[in-house]
C-alpha cells in the first residue's frame, strides 16, 4: 500500500474500533495493544503496566511476523505467547516503521472489519 492508502485505511480502522470501543480515535500504541489481548486470547482484563507493554510487543511481534522477522515460539505457563527473532528487522525510520505497523494492523483487522460494514 502507499502511503496515503494507507493514512485512508487507518483512519477507517480508527473509526470502526472507536465505534465499537465508545471511544475516542484510538492511536497505534492502543490499537497494538488491543491486538495484544486478540492474541493472548484470554480477553478483557486488568493488566499492569508491564502486562500491558507485553502485550504491545506480542502484537508487534505477531504483526511483523506476517514479513518473516517473527516466527511464535509458544506459550509460557501462564499461556502468554513467546516469539523468536527470526531475521533481523531493517532500522526504519520512525515515520516508516509506524506506516509499516499501521498497514500491517490494517491487514490484520481486515477480516474482522469488512470494507462493506
Amino acid at each position: 500500500m502507499k502511503p496515503k492508502e494507507i493514512h485512508e485505511k487507518w483512519k477507517i480502522l480508527q473509526q470502526k474500533i472507536a465505534k465499537e470501543f465508545d471511544s475516542e480515535l484510538p492511536d497505534l500504541k492502543v490499537i497494538l495493544f488491543l491486538i495484544g489481548v486478540q492474541e493472548l486470547g484470554k480477553g478483557p482484563g486488568k493488566y499492569s503496566k508491564r502486562q500491558k507493554e507485553e502485550l504491545m510487543h506480542i502484537a508487534t511481534c505477531r504483526l511483523l511476523s506476517e514479513m518473516g522477522f517473527y516466527e511464535l515460539e509458544g506459550l509460557d505457563q501462564d499461556g502468554w505467547p513467546h516469539w523468536k527473532l527470526i531475521k533481523p528487522v531493517p532500522s526504519y525510520a520512525m515515520m516508516e516503521q509506524e506506516l509499516l505497523l499501521k498497514s500491517l494492523a490494517i491487514y490484520y483487522f481486515q477480516d474482522i472489519y469488512s470494507e462493506e460494514a
